[in-house]
């Protein structure tokens, strides 16, 4: 299954089940997080879906607007069948378009996939928040704020995955091969309207 056979579509509720079933392998394995039914519902309007074909969702992902100039990718999830087939290159290059369009300067990530990431333009993170942005973000109920603010509260990091940031300004997407492809503002038109 190629990635060029499978759409890029903003999530309906109607999705919630299927984007369930998605998340649900990696839960068990520690890789996601697991989270109720009604929490998929509440941020239905935060996931882009990847539907082959047949009507099938083999993907998924979440942009979770933190801040004037920053959010999350959430919940990045590909069916085991088509791993492999570029299908999270294209649902995260999907997601930093929406970024972008929202006018977002930083997306940052957890995640154990280091390699996937960097490849798109992640960094490790190390620097930390703006004092005034810090104090703003400590309001929040949100547990991958958080985690993005490294508090005591969530430590020791109960999955171990690594904190990730791109700056969008600078973005470059490396393919599996170490080639540039493309800068992040030239993603595929399909890509841009998701």
């Amino acid at each position: 299954m190629s990635a060029l056979s499978i759409t890029i579509r903003s999530a309906r509720p109607a999705d919630v089940r299927a984007i369930n079933q998605l998340v649900e392998p990696l839960t068990h394995r520690n890789i996601l997080v697991a989270k109720d039914l009604v929490a998929y519902y509440e941020a239905v309007q935060e996931f882009l879906v990847a539907e082959d074909e047949h009507g099938e969702l083999v993907g998924c992902g979440a942009l979770h607007v933190m801040w004037e100039d920053l959010a999350e990718v959430r919940t990045l999830a590909v069916a085991e069948s088509h791993r492999g087939a570029g299908v999270g290159h294209r649902m995260l290059l999907a997601l930093l378009a929406r970024a972008l369009q929202l006018g977002l300067q930083r997306v940052f990530c957890l995640t154990f996939e280091v390699d996937f990431f960097r490849r798109h333009g992640f960094r490790e993170m190390s620097e930390q928040v703006d004092p005034e942005i810090f104090n703003q973000l400590l309001r929040s109920a949100d547990e991958g704020v958080a985690e993005f603010l490294d508090l005591a509260r969530v430590k020791p990091n109960t999955l171990g995955n690594t904190r990730m940031i791109i700056d969008l300004e600078d973005a470059v997407i490396v393919d599996r091969d170490g080639v540039q492809p493309d800068r992040l503002r030239g993603a595929p038109e399909d890509l841009k309207g998701a």
